[in-house]
């Protein structure tokens, strides 16, 4: 008996044990069970894959230039559709290495990423970590929210597979490649290498791919933007995985962690055409809506990069040499740096956050001021002097007696320029409070070549070129002159050059004409006087034809005749026009006497490459003539003779070419100063003025401000331009030295005007004109708004 009961108690537990086993098995059969039928469930309710076979994610609206540079995006997300194929295996590898570099193994969700995780989540309570695979990221970015919660994980991995069963490697990669958000607005890595270093993934060097690749961990506070430190640490990351997977050698890793990295600013933008692109923004905009900036549309203009960079150099050129030329306003603000702080020091860079920085005008915070040496701190952390030629124009500002809102003292705000005249070094300059306005135009097709609206788009939205109605002064003369041809008078006509006498409420209304030189050189030809630009020349021409009559006739050059005066203000140039509508007008001159619209809008294509819309080309036949070949020859001439020996003689002499015309102008007291000009393949306009009209100065004028833009621009624009010397009409002929209408050799064309008005009015009846020699098309009517791609006020562009 005493030997059986411990055999029994033995026994009894075994069968405990086995009974315990045997529960466990169950209940872990039973979980299994339960696990694979909620997953099976699970799996059964994961989403249609639709939104990833059928990837359209939202891509911005871009423009572009005719010869394909980007000037414009609009939309929430920076992003670029790159097929995988066209992916550099160096950007796929770096991504994979810090990703998931089993991704080409695994079947959605990588068991050992998992089962570390598990352990590594155990041993550290504080800090969890992840094994998503980058399908799971493409899961948890298309379909699911980015909350750390179990049932969320569970969903996660089912989802991968059921990804990974649908799609290929190489799609999935694609997928994630292309929609993950990376920092800056920037959403896939084509956008990220566009935004952080100005260049196109497949121009990456391996040490820009691993810095990329290292960002989807950290997109907002980790960029190179943000904090190119931690960027930093995390390329050298990427780099360490690349060399341990067997991606790249030792040697390589170590180059590209010596390489020097440039992270793009706003100052690298390389294309300078944001009034432009807002134009074709509102264009598409009115079309498609909200839905533009979305559906990846692809606008193409009608500029040229090159044209484009040369105007806007030039324009800016001009606007800042003005301002040379004008008093120091004083600082732009004042900010406290704390005692102690030196111009190294990072906190003083940061005072200069909230203040946008420029190509030409560097801003800069003065750290100390003296009136031999001014030393300031650039946003980029540069420590900079200024002295002797530099501080010349703000000397007064570094007087001890200098007015608070004018001193430059520790704390300034200031704006300083590298003088290339001086070699490099820097002075004290100011931001313009002047504008200015430039247009290109192809005068064949009408194609807006370059166009610049103002100084700066981000401090002045304003559109200076297509919106401000300006008086054109005398560069409005030739189309009068134009008009004279038809009334008798020739380039020989003599034209008094005298006062006039305007008695009664003329003259109490304080209209009394002068030449802008103050003097009057009597009896002069019609060819001498524009060139010579005479106001009491173009007066006496305006009476002979009647008011009416010469503001009828500048509509065949797309004038709109309700903006121009009535009376004889009209020889001044007294009414209203736009750099773009005036560009327009010379371009009927320049192509001949055919009226072409200005046209932006070359081409819209959707996402997939679809053309929407294209330009229909442009014939130029006899339907479109507004003004006679003969006209238009004789007036060309004219204009010539302005810039061989007139008040634009300038331009034939610095750019050593003849086929040059050109008109300068500048309106009372030197409010608006004008260039207007052409060489036959190309007419450019020029204005500058203030954006509440007040007075240049005493010593401006358009030959001051304007054309020296306008010869700028051209000496790149006519780089490789042979010289084209017009043929003369058939029914033009050249009597003793100067061209005429032939019917008119030998007499019938008026051979003097203005010699008999002892007195005039300013709203006289026009003389009898001579008979025109040929029956004149219609008048054009006032300009009506027309297609967008023609005239960038139209917004339909279908």
């Amino acid at each position: 008996m005493r030997l059986s009961f411990p055999l029994s108690r033995r026994r009894q537990r075994g069968v405990a044990v086995r009974s315990v086993l045997l529960a466990l098995v169950a209940l872990c059969v039973a979980v299994v069970m339960t696990a694979v039928v909620g997953a099976t469930l699970l799996y059964q309710r994961q989403p249609d894959l639709t939104a990833l076979t059928d990837y359209r994610p939202k891509q911005p609206l871009r423009i572009y230039t005719e010869d394909g540079a980007e000037i414009g995006q609009f939309g929430s997300e920076r992003r670029y559709l790159v097929p995988i194929s066209q992916i550099p295996k160096q950007m796929q590898d770096a991504v994979l290495a810090i990703e998931d570099v089993r991704f080409r193994e695994h079947i959605g969700v990588d068991a050992r990423g998992v089962v570390r995780a598990v352990l590594t989540n155990l041993w550290r309570s504080r800090r969890s970590q992840g094994a998503s695979t980058i399908t799971q990221q493409v899961a948890r970015t298309f379909y699911l929210s980015s909350r750390k919660t179990y049932m969320r994980k569970i969903n996660e991995m089912l989802l991968a597979v059921k990804i990974e069963r649908q799609l290929g490697k190489d799609q999935v990669l694609g997928l994630y490649m292309n929609q993950i958000f990376l920092g800056h607005r920037a959403y896939g890595f084509e956008a990220a290498a566009q935004a952080y270093f100005g260049k196109t993934m497949s121009a990456l060097s391996l040490a820009e791919c691993a810095m990329l690749a290292g960002l989807p961990q950290n997109p907002i506070y980790a960029n190179p933007v943000a904090n190119f430190e931690r960027a930093r640490q995390r390329q050298r990351q990427v780099l360490d995985r690349m060399r341990q997977a067997g991606m790249i050698t030792a040697e390589e890793e170590q180059a590209a962690r010596d390489e020097v990295l440039h992270i793009r600013t706003e100052r690298d933008t390389q294309l300078h055409a944001e009034h432009v692109a807002e134009m074709a923004r509102q264009i598409v905009f009115s079309r498609y809506g909200e839905a533009a900036y979305t559906l990846g549309l692809k606008v193409t203009t009608t500029l040229r990069s090159d044209h484009q960079q040369a105007a806007y150099r030039a324009l800016r050129k001009g606007m800042l040499d003005f301002e040379r030329r004008q008093p120091y306003r004083g600082p732009e603000d004042q900010e406290d740096i704390p005692a102690g702080l030196g111009a190294t020091d990072a906190a003083v860079v940061q005072l200069l956050g909230d203040y946008r920085d420029d190509d030409d005008l560097r801003v800069a915070i003065v750290t100390e001021a003296s009136p031999q040496q001014v030393v300031a701190t650039l946003a980029t952390g540069e420590v900079i002097q200024v002295r002797g030629e530099g501080l010349r124009a703000v000397q007064a500002a570094l007087s001890s007696r200098a007015r608070a809102s004018e001193s430059i003292r520790r704390g300034s705000v200031i704006r300083v320029a590298q003088d290339l005249a001086t070699s490099g070094q820097w002075a004290v300059r100011q931001w313009p409070d002047v504008e200015g306005a430039f247009v290109a135009v192809a005068p064949g097709t009408g194609r807006v070549r370059a166009l610049v609206g103002g100084f700066d788009f981000n401090r002045n939205q304003f559109n200076h070129a297509s919106q401000a109605w300006r008086q054109p002064g005398s560069t409005f003369k030739p189309f009068l002159y134009s008009a004279a041809l038809e009334h008798g008078v020739m380039p020989a006509t003599l034209i008094n050059d005298a006062p006039l006498s305007l008695p009664g409420d003329v003259a109490s209304s304080g209209w009394d004409p002068k030449n802008s030189d103050g003097a009057y050189e009597g009896p002069m030809t019609m060819r001498q006087a524009l060139a010579k630009s005479k106001n009491l020349v173009t007066i006496r021409l305006v009476k002979l034809m009647g008011p009416e009559a010469a503001r009828n006739w500048t509509g065949r050059f797309g004038f709109d005749p309700a903006q121009q005066p009535d009376n004889l203000t009209l020889a001044l140039g007294a009414g209203q026009t736009t750099p773009l509508q005036l560009a327009a007008a010379y371009g009927t001159l320049a192509n001949g006497g055919y009226r072409v619209e200005p046209m932006l809008i070359q081409r819209i294509t959707d996402a997939q490459g679809n053309v929407l819309f294209e330009a229909p080309p442009v014939e130029i036949d006899e339907s479109q003539r507004s003004v006679p070949a003969r006209n238009v020859f004789i007036t060309n001439s004219l204009l010539n003779e302005v810039t061989r020996t007139g008040s634009a003689s300038r331009t034939q002499a610095q750019l050593k070419r003849p086929d040059l015309y050109g008109k300068t102008g500048t309106t009372n007291d030197a409010v608006d100063t004008w260039f207007a000009g052409f060489q036959p393949s190309l007419v450019a306009v020029v204005w500058m003025g203030h954006d509440n009209p007040r007075s240049l100065g005493a010593r401006e004028y358009g030959a001051t401000l304007s054309m020296p833009v306008w010869i700028d621009f051209m000496s790149q624009a006519l780089k490789g331009v042979p010289v084209e010397t017009p043929a003369a009409p058939e029914d033009v002929i050249k009597i003793g030295g100067d061209w005429t209408y032939i019917e008119w050799a030998f007499g019938g064309a008026k051979t003097n005007v203005g010699f008999d008005d002892a007195t005039e009015s300013l709203d006289a009846p026009p003389s009898s004109p001579a008979p025109a020699s040929a029956p004149l098309p219609a008048p054009a009517p006032p300009p009506q708004p027309v297609h967008p791609t023609r005239a960038p006020f139209q917004t339909d562009p279908t």
